[in-house]
């Protein structure tokens, strides 16, 4: 075995050890000690090839946002000939679907999207760009087969459903019954439920009911 390849191998099996740590707690519970001790990894490989846990959470991070990102680029294509709102939907679930059997991978993406170290976040911003552009890419595409409703205009609708894309998983744990196991066939089931109601709206614009209460309470009068 080459010297390269020992290091690609020794770099490997930190990794691994970081991602599994990471992946099981939060970022301030994981040490560098506590990495080494469970995984049977030296301290001098360790600081050989990392600093300190900020850059190897920093590695694990990185590496994560571009599986993922590579996923969603890939996955994104089969979705082009589909009807557009469908593909949306489909694309926001996307990323629960990698996630789905990738549970440590999934903790440090929420760690680091959700909660980040504040000392890292202008770091995992950054790291996070290429996911974020890729998003608009694809949502700029299938919103110009989409007729937008008078007053609203391209960019608009895109930092619209960049702004749901970002909430919507917390929006999901809160419309999941409180007292339903949270089983991932109804959570995406239920996924596909909030994302029809945010592209078509709970009640149809023309109904007397809630948009002649907002008009009444505007002030509007309602009777012509």
């Amino acid at each position: 075995m080459t010297q390269a390849e020992r290091q690609k191998r020794s770099k490997e099996e930190i990794y691994q050890a970081a991602l599994e740590e990471f992946g099981k707690a939060d970022f301030e519970a994981v040490t560098m000690d506590s990495i080494c001790l469970n995984h049977s990894i030296s301290k001098g490989m360790m600081y050989h090839y990392y600093a300190n846990k900020s850059e190897l959470f920093l590695a694990c991070v990185q590496e994560i946002f571009r599986e993922l990102n590579d996923y969603l680029r890939h996955e994104a294509e089969a979705l082009e000939d589909q009807p557009a709102f469908e593909a949306i939907k489909h694309y926001f679930l996307l990323r629960e679907t990698f996630f789905q059997t990738r549970l440590w991978e999934k903790n440090v993406f929420e760690n680091a999207v959700l909660r980040p170290p504040r000392h890292l976040a202008d770091q995992i911003h950054a790291l996070r760009q290429p996911i974020r552009e890729e998003n608009e890419r694809f949502l700029r595409r299938l919103l110009s087969r989409v007729e937008l409703r008078e007053g609203v205009d391209r960019d608009q609708a895109v930092r619209y459903l960049h702004s749901v894309y970002a909430v919507f998983w917390a929006v999901l744990e809160q419309y999941h019954p409180q007292n339903a196991a949270p089983d991932l066939h109804h959570m995406l089931s239920e996924a596909q439920e909030i994302l029809s109601m945010v592209l078509f709206g709970a009640a149809r614009p023309s109904t007397s009911g809630l948009s002649d209460a907002i008009l009444e309470s505007s002030g509007v009068d309602t009777n012509g």
